[in-house]
């Protein structure tokens, strides 16, 4: 039995505020400039990269969760990857809103010390390329791929790319739509879930405009294709049919929480969005159009970001074949009961 006396817990020691008090140094101090808001400059930026930490952390044990094979509807780990996705989103309306602080800083405070920081550059944040390949931005899809490897040590450069080599959320999301038996199960639906999909094509069909048709034609092509399917898709047909059908009875008890995950994750999109083009127009105020410390195009790199750095896009374009409830096929009963708690009793 151990009986050594556990030594009390001091708030500094355990915060080890005298690291993070002390991790400030200024380059202007060591060229001899008076550049007062340097010190909001990294503080600001050491905040990010805390907070790029603890997203890694959360979005690191939702993975875990969906490694998995099955993910029982009665166990915890669906609620709790709910909740800690609503937590990333949470950081990411910080960071959002961290911004205000750091545009008290004006374009002459801010070129007091730029000259200073270069080739240093944002563009340099492992932690936030690595959150972007965990989620699911492939390599190939980024903004800026000529910076990638230059801009970053070796070192770095393995770090992301072993991120890259793992399975991203986007990946394991898809996996997990397509183990969900309501759009090609036998039980279900006549012919492999065809009779329920054709019928739902029929009342898509009724719901669109003239200047709609379009959807069709693409509802077509990813839900019920004739031949092959497009490529480059993230997510495939049957977890396509799965998550639109989650979207449209999400209402029924044992889809609630699956259609908040779905919503959770277009959120995070919408967050990282947001805090891009935050950053834009942060960098057209303080900078203009010159060219950024690392060497990229400054605003103009951010606006291509912001444009493509869509991770969950195909998630979101299933809205656009979302129809009114009262146009939905009715379930048959027995679907009814499987999607209640205690079989619909």
């Amino acid at each position: 039995m151990n009986t050594e006396i556990k030594k009390p817990v001091y708030y500094a020691d355990y915060l080890q505020l005298d690291k993070i008090l002390d991790a400030q140094t200024l380059e202007s101090q060591k060229a001899g400039v008076r550049a007062d808001d340097e010190m909001l400059f990294i503080v600001i930026h050491q905040t990010y990269e805390l907070w790029f930490k603890e997203i890694l952390h959360e979005l690191n044990i939702i993975r875990e969760v969906f490694l998995q094979d099955a993910i029982e509807d009665n166990q915890p780990h669906l609620y709790g990857s709910v909740h800690r996705l609503k937590r990333v989103i949470a950081i990411l309306e910080v960071l959002v809103s961290q911004m205000g602080v750091l545009e008290t800083m004006t374009p002459l405070d801010f070129l007091d010390f730029r000259d200073l920081l270069k080739p240093a550059s944002g563009f340099q944040s492992i932690q936030f390329k690595m959150i972007e390949a965990l989620l699911g931005l492939h390599f190939e899809k980024r903004q800026g791929k000529q910076y990638y490897i230059s801009q970053l040590t070796p070192q770095d450069v393995e770090r992301v790319k072993q991120v890259e080599s793992e399975q991203s959320l986007l990946v394991l999301i898809n996996k997990w739509l397509e183990r969900m038996p309501y759009a090609k199960s036998r039980p279900y639906w006549m012919d492999n879930g065809q009779e329920f999909w054709q019928s739902y094509r029929e009342a898509l069909k009724q719901s669109l405009s003239e200047g709609e048709m379009s959807n069709l034609t693409a509802f077509d092509a990813l839900f019920m294709p004739a031949g092959n399917y497009p490529e480059g898709r993230a997510l495939s047909v049957e977890a396509n049919k799965n998550a639109l059908f989650i979207m449209l009875y999400r209402d029924y008890p044992l889809l609630q929480l699956p259609y908040d995950l779905l919503n959770a994750l277009l959120e995070i999109d919408e967050g990282l969005s947001l805090w891009r083009h935050r950053h834009i127009h942060l960098v057209q105020r303080t900078i203009g159009k010159r060219v950024g410390t690392g060497g990229s195009t400054g605003a103009e790199y951010l606006r291509g970001a912001a444009d493509t750095h869509y991770i969950f896009k195909e998630l979101a374009e299933l809205t656009s074949f979302l129809i009114p409830r009262h146009l939905l096929p009715v379930l048959p009963t027995h679907v009814v009961a499987d999607l209640c708690y205690r079989g619909g009793e």
